[in-house]
C-alpha cells in the first residue's frame, strides 16, 4: 500500500523534471543573448533578419531532435558518449563547452546587472554582483531543483505574454518579414551564426538533454517522453522568437532609434513607454539568472564524470564559474549587448564538433542507445535505429554550422567596434 501511495509522487517529481528540462532549453535558447542579439541585429538589418530567424529554428529542430534522442537514450552525458567513440573526444568536447559556457555566462551575468538597471536604476556592474551573490546562494541552498523547474515555467509563460503585448503594439510589418525570411537582402552570416550559437551553440545544446538524465528519464523505455519533451521545447523557442523578432522590428519601422547599449530594452520602451522599460528589466534580469545558473550547471556536469575533484566538489564548481564570470565581467567592461554577440558567434563556432560525434553515434553506434541496463547486461544488445531523415537534417544542420563558422570568423572583429 506504501509502495502504490509513493509512485504518483514519484511520477509528478518526474513530469516536474521533464517539463523543468523543456523550459531550462527553451529558456536558455531564448534567453539574454537571443534578445540583445535580436535587438542588435534587427536595427542593423531590418525585416531581413527574419531570415536569420527562420534558420536558426530549423537547425535547433535539426539538432535538438537528434540530442535529445541520442543522450536520452543512452543515459550518458556527452563527454562520456564522445570518449567512448574516439579517445579524449569528451575531454575537449567538454573543454570547448565550459570554455564557452565562460564566456556565455560573463554575457548573462551581465544581462542581470543590466536588468536590474532597466527597472531600479542600480549601476549595471552592481546589479551584476547581487545578481551573481543571490544565484550562488540559491544554489548552495539546494534550491535548484525544487524551485527552477517551476520558475522556468511560469517565466516562459511571462516572457511570452509580455513580448507579445510589444509585437502587438508596435504593429510590425508582417507582409515584409514574410518576404524577407525567404528572400533577404544585404544579409551575412554572422547574424545567423551567432543566434545560431546563441540559442543552441555551446552549453546550450546540452542543457536539456543533461536534465534529463539528472531526472532519470533515460532510455529506450522514455523515448516518446524524450521527443516530445524537445519538440515542445522548440516550439516554445520558436513562439519566443518570432514574437520578439516582430516586435522590435515593429518598432524600428516606426523610426525608434535603439540604443546600442540596450537595443531590446530600448525597443520596448518606444513600446510601452517607461514602465515598458521597467517590465523588460524584470524579465531581462530573470533571463539572466536562470541562463547564469542554467550555464554554470550545464557547464559542470561536462567536468563531473572527468574530474572526481570536480563531482566530490560540485556545487563548490558552479560556485566558483559563476565567480569568475562575474569578476571577469567586472575587469573586462564590455556592454552586455555586445559580449552576448560575441557568446552567440563563440558557441556557434564550437557547436558542429560535438554534433558530428552525436550523429556518429546515432548513425554507426546503436549499442550505446540501448540504456544503463542493456550496457551492464552480458548479451549484447542495441537500442533504437536513429530515423534516416532525422540524421540527414542533422547532417545538413551540420554542414550548414561548419560552413557558416568558418565564412564568419573574419567578420567576428565587427562586434566590437
Amino acid at each position: 500500500m506504501a509502495e502504490d501511495e509513493a509512485r504518483p509522487t514519484i511520477d509528478v517529481k518526474r513530469t516536474l523534471a521533464v517539463a523543468g528540462a523543456m523550459f531550462l532549453m527553451a529558456m536558455s535558447a531564448a534567453g539574454p543573448g537571443f534578445i540583445s542579439q535580436t535587438g542588435t541585429f534587427t536595427a542593423r538589418y531590418g525585416a531581413s533578419f527574419a531570415a536569420a530567424i527562420v534558420a536558426s529554428v530549423l537547425v535547433d529542430v535539426a539538432i535538438q531532435l537528434n540530442v535529445w534522442r541520442i543522450i536520452g537514450l543512452s543515459g550518458m552525458r556527452a563527454q562520456d558518449l564522445a570518449n567512448r567513440v574516439v579517445p579524449y573526444s569528451g575531454h575537449v568536447l567538454a573543454f570547448l563547452v565550459v570554455v564557452g559556457g565562460l564566456v556565455f555566462g560573463i554575457g548573462n551575468i551581465s544581462a542581470a546587472g543590466l536588468g536590474l538597471s532597466d527597472t531600479f536604476g542600480l549601476d549595471i556592474r552592481l546589479g551584476a554582483v547581487l545578481s551573481a551573490v543571490l544565484a550562488i546562494l540559491i544554489f548552495n541552498y539546494k534550491a535548484l531543483e525544487g524551485t527552477i523547474d517551476r520558475a522556468v515555467l511560469v517565466l516562459g509563460v511571462l516572457k511570452i505574454a509580455l513580448i507579445a503585448v510589444v509585437a502587438v503594439v508596435t504593429a510590425p510589418p508582417v507582409g515584409e518579414a514574410a518576404l524577407r525570411a525567404v528572400a533577404p537582402v544585404g544579409l551575412d552570416f554572422l547574424p545567423i551564426l551567432t543566434l545560431i550559437g546563441g540559442t543552441v551553440g555551446g552549453y546550450i545544446t546540452y542543457a536539456g538533454a543533461h536534465r534529463l538524465i539528472e531526472s532519470g528519464t533515460t532510455g529506450p523505455e522514455n523515448l516518446r517522453t524524450i521527443t516530445r519533451g524537445s519538440v515542445n521545447g522548440i516550439l516554445v523557442t520558436g513562439v519566443l522568437r518570432i514574437l520578439l523578432f516582430l516586435g522590435i522590428l515593429g518598432a524600428v519601422a516606426a523610426g525608434a532609434q535603439l540604443s546600442k547599449a540596450d537595443p531590446a530594452g530600448s525597443a520596448f520602451e518606444f513600446a510601452l513607454g517607461p514602465v515598458g522599460l521597467q517590465l523588460f528589466g524584470v524579465v531581462l534580469w530573470t533571463a539572466g539568472m536562470t541562463s547564469t545558473i542554467g550555464a554554470s550547471f550545464t557547464s559542470a556536469t561536462f567536468l563531473r564524470t572527468l574530474s572526481g575533484t570536480v563531482d566530490r566538489r560540485f556545487n563548490l564548481t558552479i560556485s566558483a564559474f559563476i565567480t569568475v564570470c562575474t569578476v571577469a565581467f567586472l575587469l573586462l567592461g564590455q556592454t552586455p549587448s555586445a559580449l552576448l554577440v560575441f557568446a552567440g558567434a563563440f558557441n556557434g563556432l564550437i557547436l558542429p564538433f560535438g554534433l558530428a560525434i552525436l550523429l556518429w553515434i546515432g548513425w554507426r553506434r546503436r549499442d550505446l542507445l540501448a540504456g544503463h541496463a542493456a550496457q551492464r547486461s552480458s548479451t549484447p544488445q542495441v537500442g533504437p535505429r536513429q530515423p534516416v531523415w532525422l540524421l540527414l537534417i542533422g547532417l545538413a544542420a551540420f554542414v550548414f554550422t561548419l560552413v557558416a563558422g568558418v565564412q564568419s570568423l573574419a567578420a567576428l572583429p565587427t562586434i566590437f567596434r
